[in-house]
């Protein structure tokens, strides 16, 4: 449904079906006009590339900016959802220093570049074990059937998570990116939203005792390791952060795997460099996150007067960083619309900047760099099948519910 805002360069037009399909042009003639905009309902959006760095950079921008209450909850609901809406609140992606630091710095240590390299064995072998099925097929859907199921296999793997339980985190996944993904949840969404995270809750809960009674050695035991020492990390932080490294490492690695291969599908020339060259695969999945990246918004509240691209910010002020729209900056990206898998200085935004750059990020882009070069190989008559891609409504995370393709 169209919007009714009279301001052309509201922030509201982004729900405009067309601007959902492609919001790149929406997005230069935001900048062009007034790249430092004074969005009435949303505060200030900045467009450019060199404001959303400085504003991720800037220590004056608080990052918590949640503001999930339980008081619209009915009380016969306050006491089961409560616990809930009090984990979400305490992600690092939602916390400024110390906090932010202390527990960026626990969970970090399953990210190092050592860490990551090492599961590049078990990511292609999930990989082929996806693709294998598809032998032989006629069609296929990317999303159902590679982009969706690989980054929940990996980072369930990665928490100790039994392959039998996986598919129960499907659902679990949507809430948290429904929470996550902010917007005006309609109630009843929002209420089934948060019975799905308790509902994961209380399968980490269980988990982490059977952790606790037969030690493993992954992700979760670490993080329970912490949380035994009483000082590093509580219950509530321990549940966050395990709910974040699900939505976070899940969804945006769907999306990178799904949009990276609708552009290389509407680009035949570019797909076929990647193919006949698969070392083109590192540059290429960073100009996948510049071009169409997964995350195309996040926002913080200066918690002091400061200035940014020349105009006065307030204390207490929302700023929304439009990611997408910084990474089509021409400033920064020569004929930025031009998709380019051999780009050079490719300094994109698509996974922030500063001390809340994602944390998951080197594992986003080894599972792009495995997966979509082994499709490429694997199916080399791949292209977009008659029925057209379908794009999920989210303004927040950019990403396709469906990509049917032809294989032959």
């Amino acid at each position: 449904m169209t919007t009714a805002s009279t301001d052309p360069l509201a922030l509201e037009h982004l729900l405009d079906p067309e601007v959902l399909d492609d919001p790149y042009p929406f997005y230069r003639r935001l900048r062009e006009a007034d790249p430092v905009h004074r969005d009435a309902v949303d505060g200030w959006v900045l467009t450019r590339h060199a404001d959303v760095v400085a504003a991720l950079r800037e220590p004056r921008m608080s990052a918590e900016r949640a503001n999930l209450t339980t008081d619209w909850l009915p009380e016969s609901l306050q006491a089961t959802l409560a616990p809930a809406v009090r984990a979400f609140m305490r992600q690092i992606l939602f916390l400024d220093p110390p906090d932010h630091t202390r527990l960026r710095g626990l969970v970090s240590r399953a990210f190092t570049p050592r860490a990551v390299e090492a599961m590049r064995a078990r990511i292609q072998a999930a990989v082929n074990e996806m693709l294998d099925p598809l032998e032989g097929a006629a069609q296929a859907d990317i999303i159902r059937d590679l982009a969706f199921p690989l980054p929940v296999r990996v980072i369930a793997d990665m928490l100790g998570i039994p392959m039998a339980d996986q598919g129960q985190f499907t659902q679990w996944t949507f809430d948290l990116g429904a929470l996550i993904g902010g917007g005006d949840l309609p109630f009843e969404r929002m209420v089934s939203a948060l019975q799905g995270v308790t509902a994961l809750m209380d399968y980490f809960r269980q988990a982490m005792a059977e952790h606790r009674a037969h030690p493993r050695d992954d992700l979760l035991q670490a993080l329970i390791a912490a949380e035994d020492r009483g000082d590093v990390l509580d219950e509530d932080e321990l549940l966050g952060n395990c709910m974040l490294l699900l939505a976070a490492g899940h969804g945006t690695t769907t999306h990178l795997i799904g949009n990276g291969m609708l552009a290389l599908l509407r680009h035949p020339e570019q797909m076929r460099r990647l193919r006949d060259d698969p070392s083109l695969a590192v540059s290429a999945v960073v100009e996948f996150l510049r071009y169409d990246g997964p995350v195309q918004m996040t926002s913080r509240l200066a918690n002091a007067d400061l200035e940014l691209g020349g105009r006065r910010i307030a204390t207490g002020e929302n700023v929304v960083m439009l990611l997408g729209a910084a990474n089509r900056d021409p400033e920064q990206f020569p004929d930025p619309d031009r998709l380019d898998l051999t780009r050079a200085e490719n300094r994109h935004v698509a996974f922030g900047h500063g001390i809340h750059y994602c944390l998951g990020a080197p594992l986003a882009y080894l599972e792009g760099q495995i997966a979509i070069p082994t499709l490429l190989r694997r199916f080399p008559a791949l292209r977009l099948a008659s029925d057209p891609p379908v794009r999920g409504p989210g303004t927040v995370f950019r990403g396709l519910h469906a990509l049917p393709v032809a294989l032959r």
